[in-house]
């Protein structure tokens, strides 16, 4: 990508629901070596998810996320409740959700879908090849598509 290319992106809030602590490092150190404009807003279970999106609590002075990056199986609340209640939400359905999770399970995959996910990804074991991803999603979500306005 050329550097005017790169200057006409805008910045983008990024939501990434994460409770595996190494899954969240690698995600914030491949979306931070790319040279795409970002802010990566970490959470570690379902409810920080949801309080984040409903700005409560400790939540309450932050963006509405242009992107969020979900993983499925978190406690409190699990991905797929969030991700149901987040496309049941008039003001939030809008948000793209990416549904990034170890899970391979066919009844997952087709639940996300049916539950309204923009896509599902399963997360590769190999450290190189999750980096890959992550950026690949990056680089889709900001450069290719897009988002809607806030």
């Amino acid at each position: 990508m050329n550097e005017e290319k790169l200057e006409k992106l805008k910045s983008i809030d990024i939501l990434l629901a994460e409770d595996s602590p190494g899954d969240a490092d690698l995600a914030k150190e491949a979306l931070e070596e790319s040279k795409l404009k970002n802010r990566l807003y970490t959470v570690v279970d379902g409810q920080e998810a949801l309080d984040f999106l409903y700005k409560k609590g400790k939540y309450i002075d932050v963006p509405r996320p242009d992107l969020i990056l979900l993983d499925l199986n978190m406690p409190k609340v699990d991905g797929r409740e969030v991700l149901k209640i987040v496309k049941e939400d008039e003001n939030l359905r809008s948000i793209p959700i990416v549904v990034l999770t170890t899970s391979r399970a066919e009844e997952d995959i087709l639940k996300s879908y049916n539950l309204h996910a923009n896509c599902y990804i399963s997360k590769p074991l190999n450290l190189d090849k999750f980096i890959e991803v992550v950026n690949s999603i990056e680089n889709f979500w900001i450069s290719i598509v897009t988002l809607p306005q806030k």
